[in-house]
């Protein structure tokens, strides 16, 4: 499949990403994921690894589109806890 991350034109197959990520070792996941195999990946390790750029000149979206239309698995990030604020401490 052919797609564009950072302006740069790549030519993805799913089974070429799966090779790649063998053996990689799965960083910690603050963001977005995506399922290679067994393991889940943060996407900006996923597409460093599968372009060889650096994590700041793509985004985690460009990534992600392009993984799941090769068919993988990506979940957002997590969205961040709400803490409920007491009616007391309301300041209307």
């Amino acid at each position: 499949m052919r797609c564009v991350i950072a302006r740069f034109p790549f030519d993805l197959i799913k089974s070429e990403v799966e090779h790649s990520m063998a053996g990689v070792e799965p960083e910690s996941v603050t963001g977005g994921s995506v399922v290679v195999g067994p393991h889940a990946y943060p996407v900006k390790q996923v597409g460093e690894v599968i372009t060889r750029q650096d994590r700041r000149d793509f985004t985690e979206a460009e990534v992600a589109r392009a993984l799941t239309r090769l068919g993988f698995v990506c979940r957002p990030a997590a969205a961040p806890a709400r803490t409920a604020v007491p009616s007391w401490a309301d300041p209307a």
